[in-house]
């Protein structure tokens, strides 16, 4: 792509996979507002847009989706599926699974997370490379989930492959929601049905007893259906995700070494490396939105009825909000990065994530202080949701 010619960029054109960040930097300097005219869509990339953006629920609502395939769709999304709600009726979703999804209770879930990582991570010792993605990313988020809900182990693999495939596309196309498949995982069902049937102390039997004002100001408890689609959206928000998080760490520290030592020597500034990671590669490079009325950016007007992206990824290294964007720094100062979201959306999961990727690198380090990535066999996937690695294979050295 020559200087000259107009910026193009393309959610579903594999072109832009590797390496979207040059196509953004133009993005924010050359067309802060953006349309695709092919699938027919306006994105921003400034941090202050999407700052702006974000948190307006009233213009850019999340009721007809959060994903750009489900607002063009038009399909209508089941009630309980709080992500894509709007307060006021989102709110009263949010505050019922924020009750059971406490400080404390991610806390809690620490010492069990260590040992799945000691479990997963001690019989590679003495290897000389695997796949970190596969052998971590891809199943720490579903054990997680999973100790949240109380879901049996044997059970989980299963399920994160639902959720997993659900989000896939093929390269060139977006996915396919005609047949509302993702909100609704049938093989939660029948644990939900046991569950109410055998409580114990663990999510799943919170959600099904906690007691709630609805939007009719009538106080009651979820149905098993409301139950299923709450257990779904917390199964699948997290899971593919956090994955990625993993992976790009991996891959992040590969080309850092200097910085991965740094962190081996001293794992007080994991916090620190997991946050610049988030802003650094985010797993989840856009968040769509409907537009509810009319709406300017930069001297242009988005019409009523538009579907939106906040290009979150974009707006995490624009230099006018972080020093230097584009380089990674374990160090880095940073006030805020986008990749959880900002306003009644804020991601509700953020501190499981963060916990997760924080002890998934000290247990890494612990065992494997020095690792290469084998370059010629990795594998990246995208979809508008998720961008990371799909393989990651590591040489031990």
């Amino acid at each position: 792509m020559s200087a000259q010619e107009p910026v193009y960029w393309d959610p579903y054109d594999p072109r832009f996979w590797n390496d979207p960040y040059p196509t953004y930097r133009r993005l924010r300097e050359e067309a802060p507002l953006y349309y695709n005219d092919e699938h027919d869509f306006y994105a921003v990339t400034r941090f202050a847009d999407v700052e702006r953006g974000l948190p307006d629920w009233q213009t850019f609502s999340s009721a007809r989706g959060g994903i750009l395939e489900l607002i063009k769709s038009g399909i209508e999304i089941p009630p309980g599926t709080l992500i894509f709600e709007d307060p006021t009726i989102h709110d009263v979703h949010r505050r019922l699974l924020a009750r059971v999804f406490t400080p404390r209770r991610i806390a809690q879930l620490e010492p069990k997370v260590r040992d799945f990582c000691a479990r997963t991570l001690d019989p590679l010792v003495g290897e000389k490379e695997f796949d970190l993605v596969k052998a971590v990313g891809i199943d720490m988020p579903m054990r997680v989930i999973g100790m949240l809900l109380g879901i049996p182990e044997a059970d989980q693999e299963a399920i994160r492959d639902t959720g997993n495939e659900a989000l896939r596309t093929e390269p060139g196309r977006p996915m396919d929601h005609q047949d509302g498949t993702h909100f609704s995982n049938e093989m939660f069902r029948d644990y939900i049905e046991w569950r109410a049937n055998n409580p114990t102390d663990d999510l799943m039997t919170e959600l099904l007893t906690a007691e709630f004002e609805d939007e009719d100001g009538t106080t009651r408890t979820l149905t098993h259906d409301e139950a299923l689609t709450y257990t779904t959206v917390v199964a699948g928000a997290g899971n593919e995700t956090t994955g990625r998080l993993i992976g790009w760490t991996g891959s992040l520290l590969a080309r850092h070494p200097d910085q991965r030592r740094e962190l081996a020597d001293d794992p007080s500034l994991i916090p620190g490396a997991i946050e610049e990671v988030l802003r650094y590669e985010p797993p989840g490079p856009s968040i769509a939105r409907y537009v509810t009325r009319d709406v300017e950016f930069h001297g242009r007007t988005v019409p009523e009825g538009s579907a939106i992206l906040f290009i979150v990824a974009a707006a995490n290294r624009d230099e006018n909000q972080y020093p230097d964007p584009d380089r990674f720094d374990i160090h880095r100062r940073m006030s805020q990065q986008l990749t959880f979201g900002l306003g009644p959306h804020y991601c509700l999961g953020a501190a499981l994530a963060r916990l997760e990727g924080r002890i998934a690198l000290e247990e890494i380090l612990k065992r494997f202080p020095r690792w290469d990535v084998d370059w010629d066999n990795v594998k990246l996937a995208q979809t508008t949701t998720v961008r990371g690695w799909e393989t990651l294979p590591i040489t031990i050295g």
